[in-house]
């Protein structure tokens, strides 16, 4: 595998610090670090690139909080300046990277795969009802906070051998435990850690139905026995990279739909799979109804503002076989706004 140098300097120049800035301010114009920042832009670009160049950079504490939903997770934050404009200047030059490593089964933080993308590749594949009439789905137990340093080193380094860039990468690994949920780049370690996982999934156990999004992942076959011979290799792979599953893996047979008592739908990336129908997950949905509940009580919304406070969930529903659902909950005047055009 061929391993690529050269690339401190492309991290550090100006001009692609100056990207990086443009790049970790979308959505956020508003925000403090961003306005406090623009009050001496430029300088503190050339102030970063300096350090940089000088090797002087030093990681900023973290901050954090936590959030309850859509389960309870400690979110680890960085400021605005330096920290995340650097983590996007890394990433413009070694996101081509790696992803180039990563395979088409990859579906987090990936451009043009993501959620959707994932779920429509699912979709394709339970039209083969026959290799998928089983599956195994699996998550690894804390997985973010397990990530081993040493071992992420090691994967990395499977890619760069660029001295400085590696130096920088392991001052920011080595800046917490774990990898910390929440910055820029700890996505994309979280990938790499598993990307050459996921080539021996496909070249070496020869699995044809095969996604993976962050640490969730899920396996189909038409042989029960397959999957369950599969989990065991799957632990002993697993542990080589000191991360265990979380205990309540299992293999189950695939539902025709949800009225389908033989079998049962497999829930992944907020969409509940059946053979001959998609469902949004139960606690979407339930958020779905909450909201739009709150917004039927009022009488002073127009469409347009009812459509935009909804949309997000809209775009979880329109996908999937939802018709009933939304004509339920959907305000009547508003259906049409909302869901015909």
């Amino acid at each position: 595998m061929k391993r690529i140098g050269n690339l401190y300097e492309k991290i550090i120049s100006l001009e692609n610090l100056r990207l990086a800035d443009e790049k970790a301010r979308r959505g956020k114009l508003r925000s403090y670090g961003v306005r406090l920042h623009d009050k001496n832009r430029e300088a503190n670009i050339i102030a970063l690139h300096e350090q940089l160049k000088n090797r002087a950079f030093v990681n900023s504490p973290y901050s954090t909080f936590t959030i309850y939903e859509p389960k309870e997770r400690l979110i680890f934050r960085l400021p605005y300046y330096p920290d995340r404009i650097l983590h996007h200047a890394i990433m413009n030059v070694l996101e081509p990277i790696w992803v180039s490593t990563f395979t088409v089964d990859t579906y987090s933080c990936i451009k043009g795969r993501g959620i959707h993308g994932a779920m429509r590749k699912v979709k394709k594949a339970l039209r083969d009802k026959e290799n998928t009439r089983y599956c195994l789905k699996i998550d690894v137990r804390k997985f973010y906070p397990s990530i081993d340093h040493d071992i992420l080193k090691q994967v990395v380094r499977r890619k760069i051998k660029c001295a400085d860039t590696l130096k920088l990468l392991d001052t920011i690994i080595d800046s917490t435990d774990g990898v910390p949920i929440g910055n820029y780049l700890s996505q994309y370690f979280a990938n790499l850690m598993l990307a050459y996982f996921d080539h021996w999934i496909k070249e070496v156990k020869r699995i044809k139905y095969y996604f993976r999004y962050a640490d969730d992942m899920v396996f189909l076959s038409s042989s029960k026995e397959e999957l369950q011979a599969l989990l065991k290799d799957i632990k002993a792979y697993l542990a080589t990279l000191k991360l265990n599953l979380k205990g309540n893996e299992q293999v189950f047979p695939i539902a025709e739909s949800r009225n389908d008592k033989h079998g049962r739908g497999l829930d992944f990336v907020g969409f509940v799979f059946y053979h001959n129908q998609t469902l949004i997950r139960k606690g979407i949905k339930k958020n779905f109804c909450r909201a739009a509940a709150r917004l039927n009580k009022r009488s002073d919304i127009s469409a347009a503002d009812y459509k935009q406070q909804l949309c997000s969930w809209f775009g979880w529903a329109k996908v999937c076989n939802s018709k009933h659902l939304l004509k339920t909950i959907i305000k009547p005047q508003f259906y049409e706004t909302c869901i015909l055009r």
